[in-house]
């Protein structure tokens, strides 16, 4: 009887430490596969002496389009940065029709940066960053995508459209 306990208990205490081994080993190889959201770099610009340094969060948001704004919250610090001084609101010309197979663009303005993914008979939002200091909302609906950087009085509106043609792209001072 003595002879089986002492094999029941150095059987339970190798399997005890087998099991604790295999689990260190798992847990450890499995901590850091967690997904992470891809994150929306900064894409050197043309101008890139007079713009500022960009967050690397990204503020896509994904899903059915829908009327209602969207907040997405600025925990920055507030920007040094003036408004103009002239108070007439300045428009970028429309872009040009992209090619069938989808074209993705890039907006920079003072607010922040959106980059949109252009179609032929509509377009898809890629990404939107507000600035440092600037908060953003966005809209979408089955014809159109507005994002609108505000900081203080100041606006900047990208609004995209593509109701009856191929999508056009307007930025607005405000």
């Amino acid at each position: 009887m003595r002879r089986g306990l002492v094999h029941v208990l150095a059987w339970s205490l190798a399997t005890g430490a087998a099991v604790t081994l295999s689990w260190w080993g798992v847990h450890t190889v499995m901590a850091g596969t967690a997904y992470d959201p891809p994150r929306a770099l900064p894409i050197a610009a043309a101008d890139a002496t007079t713009q500022e340094s960009k967050p690397l969060a990204s503020s896509t948001q994904r899903g059915a389009p829908s009327g209602t704004p969207t907040k997405s919250p600025s925990s920055q610090p507030p920007s040094t940065k003036k408004p103009n001084a002239s108070s007439t609101p300045t428009r970028t010309p429309a872009a040009p029709a992209p090619p069938a197979s989808g074209q993705v663009k890039p907006y920079d303005t003072d607010g922040g940066r959106v980059v949109f993914d252009l179609r032929d008979t509509y377009a898809t939002l890629v990404s939107a960053t507000p600035g440092t200091g600037w908060s953003m909302q966005v809209w979408k609906t089955e014809s159109w995508i507005r994002v609108e950087f505000a900081q203080g009085a100041d606006r900047v509106s990208v609004f995209c459209t593509w109701h009856d043609s191929a999508p056009r792209v307007t930025v607005e001072d405000y």
